[in-house]
């Protein structure tokens, strides 16, 4: 294996850093993904740069063997006191104890044993604490075998509100043919409580991790005819001797670090205010990605103009074999959009396999086709697939700034960046396509899946929880991306466009790159509008914490969810619709809804 940087292998506990006018080379490496005019500001509200953590990775990849293997070097400056113990997370463990495996783990010269309290947590006590100032260099070897992923081709449930019962990690560690996600296999430093215990990693339902910014250097290397997709600056792919081909990348504070490796992929390229946005996508879906680039690019362009200047030169969008009814998944400078969602606008049929009444599901359609007036029984679920794509792109594309740029516990209190994401997405469609598109998709998108919950049965309760204390996807779904982004919406009306808008900005000015709390943007608009500070805590507690989702949404409507599926332009099918349903149809309705719910 060849070394990217010579400092790569050196092993040691290096010295208290004197100098801290120059900028390390490594650093200056990774400060390349930073665009200049953001540097100052991420230093302001991180330090200097070069006391970040750093992470070296060199990484073989195998996809026929579906395997990772290589070594991860961690450095962590100790700063402000003692270092007395450092942990290591790695996600996909979460899912099968031993997908991931460290191990040959030494500090300086010597070899050293790392605990392991948690499947998905590594732990090394230091004999003696690192003093500030000191950075401590820990150096692992790293294997890592990920499992068969599912055919991307059942329905997405999870755009139309359902989803699937069981939790999982949508296929985020998995290998198909001509994909592999590795997402996870760097093992990164978690972020700390109060109680100098890490926090919590991934519960089977939600996001997997998040982490303190952090720059890496990485440079992985696969056989000829793959590509690899990670985040960071490119710097380059170099041919091996034995054929196979290696691609460096340079990252500058982010807070993780997705690797993705394809083949038959291929690639658009646009260019929004600095940033070069990428749209990766296999070759019999050109079509699409190529619209998905419009969509990445359109969303970028507003969010900028309105919540300010994304801090990285490079961002880019990947289609991904997803599964669990995932439309999309977000990391700092890449994000990820289902196949089933490139394939399903394309052929809208496609997506009705996971249905056990296909004949009866493709009937429905061509009624509710008929009742709008369209030549074929699939033109209303195109469109609205359509709508949904766009709309999942502009969702991730605000995971950027929610929690990319203003960091918040995913695991602990999910509510935050995924309600603030999804109501950003809804802006967007407002901002592009105008009100009233935006509030035909807040019906369609948020209205009916919580609906389509309690008409399946699912019982209304608290947002603001732990992803482990959600049931299932089901439940997580309709009270985290569905009930709660109301809560913004409702604060809006509240205080009005220009309140709402400056504490939007100010919120993100106020703690980019930095972590922040559940009443952190409730507080922002109270500043923006102070008249209305009580009224907005309880609203907040209103939508968050409690539970009068039928009050505030209004009672579970099969008419509004029938008119998402049909086409969501209007109100919905009306009761008198409903009724003139001939009785087979009532029946079918009834058979092919469940699962559309997802049970």
């Amino acid at each position: 294996m060849r070394t990217l940087l010579p400092c790569l292998l050196l092993l040691c506990m290096l010295p208290g850093r004197e100098a801290r006018g120059d900028v390390p080379p490594e650093v200056q490496l990774s400060l390349q993904h930073l665009k200049p005019s953001e540097r100052e500001r991420a230093q302001k509200a991180l330090g200097p740069l070069e006391e970040l953590p750093r992470y070296r990775v060199q990484l073989e990849v195998d996809p026929a063997a579906r395997e990772a293997k290589g070594r991860v070097q961690v450095e962590v400056l100790a700063r402000g006191k003692p270092l007395t113990e450092l942990y290591l997370r790695v996600t996909p463990n979460a899912q099968g104890g031993k997908r991931v495996v460290l191990s040959d783990a030494r500090l300086g010269k010597q070899p050293i044993v790392l605990e392991q309290p948690e499947p998905t947590l590594y732990r090394y006590r230091f004999d003696e604490p690192v003093p500030p100032g000191a950075a401590a260099v820990l150096d692992v070897a790293v294997r890592a075998v990920a499992p068969k992923g599912e055919p991307p081709g059942k329905m997405l449930l999870g755009g139309l509100g359902g989803g699937q019962s069981q939790g999982g990690d949508h296929g985020a560690f998995s290998a198909t043919a001509d994909f592999l996600s590795l997402v996870g296999v760097v093992p990164q430093v978690p972020p700390m409580d109060d109680k100098g215990q890490p926090w919590a990693g991934p519960q089977g339902i939600g996001d997997l991790a998040l982490y303190p910014p952090a720059h890496v250097l990485a440079s992985v290397t696969v056989p000829s005819g793959w590509t690899v997709h990670a985040t960071g600056a490119p710097m380059g792919d170099v041919p091996e001797r034995d054929g196979r081909v290696r691609f460096a990348f340079a990252a500058a504070a982010v807070r993780d670090f997705p690797i993705l490796v394809s083949r038959g992929y291929e690639v658009s390229t646009a260019t929004v205010n600095g940033v070069t946005v990428e749209s990766h996508y296999a070759a019999r879906d050109k079509d699409v990605g190529e619209r998905v680039l419009k969509y990445a690019t359109a969303a970028l362009t507003e969010f900028e103009r309105r919540m300010g200047p994304l801090p990285y030169t490079h961002f880019r969008v990947v289609e991904a074999p997803l599964s669990g009814g995932a439309g999309g998944m977000e990391f700092p400078g890449l994000i990820t959009v289902a196949t089933s969602l490139y394939r399903g606008v394309t052929d809208p049929s496609a997506l009705l396999g996971g249905l056990g009444n296909l004949d009866g599901m493709k009937e429905l359609l061509e009624a509710l086709g008929q009742q709008g007036g369209a030549e074929s029984p699939f033109a209303h679920l195109g469109e609205m697939l359509e709508r949904t794509l766009e709309f999942t792109v502009a969702h991730e594309v605000a995971h950027q700034y929610f929690a990319g740029l203003v960091g918040s516990d995913p695991i602990h209190m999910p509510v935050v960046d995924e309600s603030l994401a999804q109501y950003a997405a809804l802006l967007y469609v407002e901002w592009k396509h105008g009100k009233a598109a935006a509030d035909a998709q807040r019906k369609e998108l948020l209205v009916s899946p919580y609906h389509m919950y309690r008409l399946s049965g699912g019982e209304d309760g608290r947002a603001d929880r732990p992803t482990g204390d959600f049931d299932n996807e089901t439940e997580y779904g309709a009270l985290v991306y569905a009930k709660a982004p109301m809560l913004h919406h409702a604060s809006r009306k509240l205080v009005g466009d220009a309140a709402f808008f400056q504490g939007l900005r100010t919120y993100v000015d106020t703690y980019r790159f930095k972590w922040t709390c559940k009443e952190c943007f409730t507080k922002e608009l109270a500043k923006a509008s102070p008249t209305h500070a009580k009224q907005l805590e309880r609203l907040r507690v209103r939508w968050w914490n409690e539970a009068h989702g039928d009050d505030d949404l209004g009672l579970p409507n099969l008419g509004s969810v029938m008119g998402a599926l049909g086409g969501g332009s209007g109100g919905g099918m009306s009761v008198d619709d409903l009724e003139a349903l001939d009785p087979a149809m009532k029946q079918m309705l009834e058979e092919v809804l469940p699962g559309l719910l997802g049970q």
